[in-house]
């Protein structure tokens, strides 16, 4: 899976070949990633970023599980580190344990898929659905976290 550029990619540069929770990996590897390149890029050049990423995952994720012929295969994490990446983005400036929270909340919405992020997954199909219900999961995640902040 690592001979195409595309799908480096959307395997999150290898985080999503874990045999074990590969989103967690993709998602872990968003973070890390984040966190490197945080003072090196202002709000809005992550803010291009991630509508790029977003847009160009599309595409990339859709050739690989093309290429796989699963609709949306667990290694394809380019999904889950763009999401992810706007969580942090939006969160910003938080703790490390504010960013532990954001972490597992959206772990949680990505897994579970609650209402409506389960519709939207059924429902969507190649690249832009891989890539909108992580970018719902995302939202969600940001309203619990803006919720949480209103009532402290």
């Amino acid at each position: 899976m690592l001979s195409h550029p595309l799908h480096i990619l959307s395997l999150g540069f290898g985080s999503g070949l874990s045999p074990i929770a590969p989103g967690t990996f993709g998602t872990l590897f968003a973070w890390a990633s984040f966190a490197a390149f945080s003072a090196q890029f202002t709000v809005i050049e992550w803010a291009i970023l991630i509508v790029g990423g977003f847009v160009a995952g599309i595409g990339i994720c859709g050739f690989t599980a093309n290429r796989l012929g699963i609709d949306d295969p667990s290694p394809v994490v380019w999904d889950e580190i763009v999401a992810f990446w706007l969580v942090l983005l939006m969160v910003t400036p938080a703790t490390f344990t504010g960013q532990l929270w954001a972490f597992i909340i959206f772990r949680f919405f990505d897994m579970v898929k609650p209402p409506p992020i389960r519709y939207f997954d059924r429902r969507l199909k190649g690249g832009f659905g891989i890539m909108f219900d992580d970018l719902v999961a995302a939202f969600f995640t940001l309203l619990v976290i803006a919720l949480w902040r209103m009532s402290v």
